[in-house]
């Protein structure tokens, strides 16, 4: 059974940095394209970032305008969120997502739907503060 299990969520002031991880267990291979999404109060989740298993392929939301970066790790199972210069609107739960192939496009579609994802972690809160 896949697990995807974050970490490193918490308060922070705004303009500060956090570095989430996201691990992964449970498959045989670790070839699966790896995202990012968060879920806002009271809002739907949305796309964050997302990137291939040879990470040659990233892809961003608009929102992101540079400050966050995905990495992966793919020895240890792990994809990262670097965040810088985070603001209150990025107050949000933030949760890791995979796929089952390697893939994060088709041709010029992105995969950013949340119902596209195959497995998911439980999330992990950001709370900015201003």
């Amino acid at each position: 059974q896949v697990r995807l299990v974050e970490s490193g969520g918490g308060l922070v002031q705004a303009g500060d940095s956090l570095r989430l991880s996201c691990l992964t267990s449970g498959r045989t291979y670790n070839t699966g394209a790896k995202a990012w999404f968060r879920q806002c109060p009271g809002k739907e989740r949305e796309f964050v970032a997302s990137i291939n298993w040879k990470s040659d392929n990233i892809y961003y939301a608009d929102f992101v305008k540079g400050r966050f970066t995905i990495s992966r790790d793919n020895a240890k199972n792990t994809v990262y969120l670097q965040m810088n210069s985070l603001n209150p609107e990025d107050t949000a739960v933030y949760y890791c997502a995979e796929l089952q192939r390697s893939t994060i496009n088709s041709g010029t579609y992105y995969y950013t739907r949340a119902n596209e994802w195959d497995w998911w972690g439980q999330g992990t809160q950001v709370t900015v503060s201003s």
